[in-house]
């Protein structure tokens, strides 16, 4: 498959304005972290994280001076509390780790907190506050099936783990075995892939997102959700919102073809449509301020914005994309003509 989605240069961080903070403070997104990610980036030390076979991932376990440990460690069970809870202290919460990826435009660390009662463990990430990774993350909570929780403080972005597999993984893993219940996983990526472009949310290659597996009564049940939302209205071009163009995603197309016709992916899209329809409809207010915030916010170039106006008009045969000049004017034009969408 050619790969029609290069993304051919790095993203900048957009900084998160007043306007996108008086939304976030609005719907109890914005709070006071007992720290931040400037306070995280003082380690001493690094130590590389390998995989079950041996080989060197991308993740580092930090170590901190034995000074700032207990208090560094603290606060990151503090804000674990804050994600999660009302931000009371509980006595058996600890931190068992700090990893830190270098990879990656918020260059997040994944913290490891355990219950030391049960051993039980969570994870939770601390990030650069990227604007249009926030308008991702605000927009999979009002246009996904899914809730996803996180926390911005200043120039800190919290987020909750999302329980999964991620999908390179699972492809590698199942590669020579016939999963449970295929069918399902195709109408899975089907309707993944018409939530991704609906909402314009670009770069959902294989590692970005990931395969939630459900034991229903009497099947399996699969949940495909993006992890990685640096990546939201920023690209130009219309095809890197499409996961199906991806040449890390051959396989999940592959297995689609196979088992869907023409008719059914076609009935499998509109019935996601008319779900992001309802979604809407039950969060208008709250999408309608993210739309009106975004439009004061500068989260692409001029350049995309144009590329994509084009794309989108021809997409939609619709001239109206021409005259738009910002990225939440063409989301919002966007969506609402695909949720229109008969066919």
């Amino acid at each position: 498959m050619q790969d029609f989605n290069k993304i051919a240069y790095k993203k900048p961080l957009f900084p998160v304005e007043n306007h996108l903070k008086e939304h976030l403070s609005r719907y109890s997104r914005k709070i006071d972290l007992p720290f931040s990610y400037d306070d995280l980036t003082r380690f001493s030390e690094a130590v590389p994280i390998y995989d079950d076979h041996g080989k060197e991932t991308l993740w580092y376990s930090v170590l901190y001076y034995q000074s700032e440990m207990d208090s560094i460690k603290e606060d990151l069970i503090r804000g674990y509390q804050l994600l999660v809870g009302s931000g009371k202290r509980t006595a058996h919460l600890g931190i068992a780790d700090i990893q830190y990826c270098s990879f990656g435009n918020t260059k997040p660390f994944r913290i490891k907190v355990v219950n030391q009662i049960n051993e039980n463990h969570d994870y939770y990430y601390v990030k650069r506050a990227d604007a249009s990774r926030i308008y991702g993350l605000e927009l999979e909570e009002l246009f996904s099936p899914d809730k996803v929780s996180f926390l911005v403080d200043k120039k800190t972005l919290v987020e909750e783990h999302v329980v999964g597999i991620p999908c390179d993984d699972f492809i590698a893993k199942y590669e020579d075995v016939q999963i449970e219940n295929r069918l399902r996983f195709a109408k899975e990526f089907v309707k993944f892939n018409e939530r991704c472009f609906a909402r314009l949310l670009g770069d959902m290659r294989a590692y970005n997102f990931v395969v939630e597996i459900t034991q229903d009564f009497d099947n399996i049940q699969y949940r495909l959700r993006p992890i990685d939302f640096d990546q939201q209205c920023y690209e130009g071009r219309k095809t890197i919102y499409m996961p199906q163009y991806y040449k890390e995603n051959i396989k999940l197309v592959e297995l689609a073809q196979e088992l869907l016709s023409a008719e059914v992916a076609a009935q499998y899209q509109r019935e996601e449509r008319v779900a992001i329809s309802k979604r809407f409809a039950s969060n208008k207010r709250r999408a309608i301020s993210l739309l009106d915030t975004m439009r004061k916010d500068r989260i692409s170039t001029p350049e995309n914005v144009q590329i994509l106006g084009r794309d989108l008009a021809r997409h939609h045969q619709d001239e109206s994309f021409a005259s738009l000049t910002n990225m939440a004017d063409i989301l919002r034009r966007h969506l609402q003509l695909q949720l229109q969408r008969k066919n």
